[in-house]
C-alpha cells in the first residue's frame, strides 16, 4: 500500500480550507485517509499553518511521499 501526505480540501466555494491527512495513493482526494496531522487555511493573513511535527516526522521516517504542495508547506515549517 502506497501512501501519501497530502491536503484534503474542505470550506465553502471560493474559501478552501485544508487539512493534512495521510492517505493511500488510491483513495479520493476527499475521502478515507489514516490519519489528519496539520491544516493549512491560505484564506487568512498571513496563512494559517499548523503541522504536528512529530507525527510528521514520524510517518517521514517511515518512508511517506509528499504532495507537491505540501512539500512546499513542509519547507516553510522548516520541516525539510
Amino acid at each position: 500500500m502506497a501512501t501519501k501526505i497530502r491536503l484534503r480540501r474542505l470550506g465553502a466555494k471560493k474559501a478552501p480550507f485544508y487539512r493534512m491527512v495521510v492517505a493511500d495513493t488510491h483513495a479520493p482526494r476527499d475521502g478515507k485517509f489514516i490519519e489528519e496531522i496539520g491544516y493549512y487555511d491560505p484564506t487568512t493573513q498571513p496563512t494559517t499553518l499548523n503541522i504536528k511535527e512529530d507525527r510528521a516526522k514520524e510517518w517521514l521516517s517511515t518512508g511517506v511521499q509528499l504532495s507537491d504542495r505540501v512539500r512546499i508547506l513542509f519547507q516553510r515549517a522548516g520541516l525539510l
